[in-house]
């Protein structure tokens, strides 16, 4: 959705191929609306639609329709197919029992509203992201204690057509929810503050473990799951002998790692359930082909979308038989000082340094040299050793609130965790920024320099990006102007 928007915005037409009945793919699928609330993400999914991007929904490319026949059809095709499928714990028996699923599948069968309840006592193995949604949901759905054998949460994580009837929520109690680790907690790969909202909720984290066996009964569903404390050895965990313990549980959930379902799509196959593709996103060997998002590298969200819009950028200089621009350093979009010089009707004057002037490109009179001639912000990050922080004052943080319950009030609690600001505090939060890299106009430099040379240009000469001039005859170059310039704009070049 991400990439139709940037290529609508560039005037090609767009259609979206989706194999699910509601558009958003993992973001509405693989993550709680209470950290993602479903009519703010169908608002920003309608208004891309608005734009005039074609839908065609719950049909599979590879399955419901061929490759081939898309290729013949589109000019370009961009992969997003996420990765939808979890990887299993690495011990025996896995695969032949029933009750142990993956974080994948349980979260899609929750955010389907098909699982209202789950089991009594939960395990997940992880420490990341996914993981954390799960014992999070887990605690919130609880469990009923007279659970009908059709009604037990694996039958609707594996069965796709299976569902919860909603009056089961109304006898729910609570759940007894345990999150493993390889590593410490302050260590792991979730954020700081997701673990602690785990806690605060009810949570146990056992950390720096690792799965060892299933224990199952006679009728093949796990009864529990024997961890053993580790240490790690090149990357790899080593359990440490005598140390194992078991944790009772009627489900185990695998978050440990994601792949892609290529099925169908055999032929763009790493091996390893990814897609390969350069540093344009263009899939190698394939020319009309693109891909971005989980299916290259599972990653964050704001990943994603950002791989988007270069993955657009590209497709458009494809589809124009332009070669792929050099991306900066800074992935960002930069405004053009000649443009705007055009636009104020300043165009520079053509120099020819065989007539009369000689090489005076260094003049603040000649009209044909152009300075101050880049936004710093737009192409690298500014220290903060070059900003002059004596022209700031303190401003507090605007910090959003969060509704993190209890374990005691976790049961049902579905409202969306972090609160956003208010329209005041956003207007104040954006009054801290202290415009790194850019100008602002505060004329330090004009005021502190000791030998005159910087000055302001003419109101009828300036434009976006050229506030001020340097006159290079007067210029010492004290490096006083640099010193001054609260923003670090101002970048001392001469005599490196």
């Amino acid at each position: 959705m991400a990439a139709a928007y940037q290529l609508r915005r560039k005037g090609h037409a767009v259609t979206v191929f989706d194999e699910n009945k509601e558009l958003g793919g993992m973001m509405y699928y693989g993550i709680p609306g209470y950290r993602i609330p479903r009519d703010k993400l169908a608002a920003e999914n309608q208004r891309i639609v608005d734009m005039g991007v074609e839908l065609r929904m719950e049909t599979r490319v590879g399955k419901d329709v061929s490759v081939e026949d898309v290729e013949k059809e589109y000019d370009a095709i961009l992969w997003a197919v996420g990765c939808w499928t979890g990887r299993g714990l690495f011990v025996d028996d896995w695969d032949e029992t029933p009750n142990c699923v993956s974080g994948v599948a349980f979260l899609k069968a929750f955010n389907e509203g098909r699982m209202k309840v789950t089991a009594q006592k939960v395990v997940c193995v992880g420490g990341g992201d996914t993981s954390i949604d799960v014992v999070s949901v887990a605690r919130r759905l609880g469990h009923i204690e007279h659970t009908n054998p059709t009604d037990r949460p694996e039958l609707v994580v594996r069965d796709g057509y299976v569902a919860h009837d909603a009056s089961v929520t109304a006898s729910a109690a609570g759940a007894e929810v345990t999150l493993t680790s390889l590593f410490p907690k302050d260590n792991m790969t979730a954020a700081e503050h997701e673990v602690t909202d785990a806690l605060t909720e009810g949570v146990t984290i056992l950390d720096e473990v690792m799965p060892v066996r299933l224990e199952r009964g006679e009728d093949g569903r796990a009864t529990g799951l024997v961890v053993a404390k580790c240490t790690m050895d090149g990357g790899r965990p080593v359990p440490v002998e005598g140390t194992e313990q078991v944790i009772e549980a009627d489900l185990i959930v695998s978050a440990i790692g994601q792949g892609g379902d290529l099925s169908g799509l055999e032929e763009f196959d790493n091996g390893r359930g990814l897609m390969n593709a350069d540093k344009f996103y263009q899939v190698e060997g394939k020319p009309k082909h693109f891909a971005a998002g989980d299916i290259i590298r599972p990653h964050l969200l704001t990943t994603a979308i950002g791989q988007a819009s270069v993955a657009a950028d590209s497709i458009d200089e494809f589809l124009k038989n332009e070669e792929h621009h050099k991306r900066p350093k800074v992935d960002v979009h930069h405004f053009d000082l000649e443009k705007k010089l055009n636009e104020a009707g300043l165009s520079p004057d053509h120099f020819d340094e065989n007539v009369g002037t000689g090489d005076m490109r260094g003049t603040s009179s000649g009209k044909w040299a152009v300075h101050n001639y880049e936004d710093r912000s737009f192409q690298e990050i500014i220290p903060h050793d070059e900003l002059f922080l004596g022209h700031f004052g303190y401003h507090e943080r605007n910090k959003r609130d969060e509704d993190v319950p209890s374990s005691e009030e976790v049961l049902g609690h579905f409202k969306e965790r972090l609160i956003a600001l208010d329209e005041q505090k956003v207007q104040d939060e954006a009054v801290r920024c202290m415009s790194c890299g850019m100008c602002f106009e505060c004329d330090n430099c004009v005021i502190f320099c000791p030998q005159d040379a910087v000055f302001r240009v003419k109101k009828t000469e300036a434009t976006t990006g050229r506030y001020v001039d340097t006159d290079y005859a007067r210029c010492i170059g004290c490096h006083i102007c640099s010193d001054v310039c609260p923003t670090g704009y101002i970048k001392m070049g001469l005599g490196e």
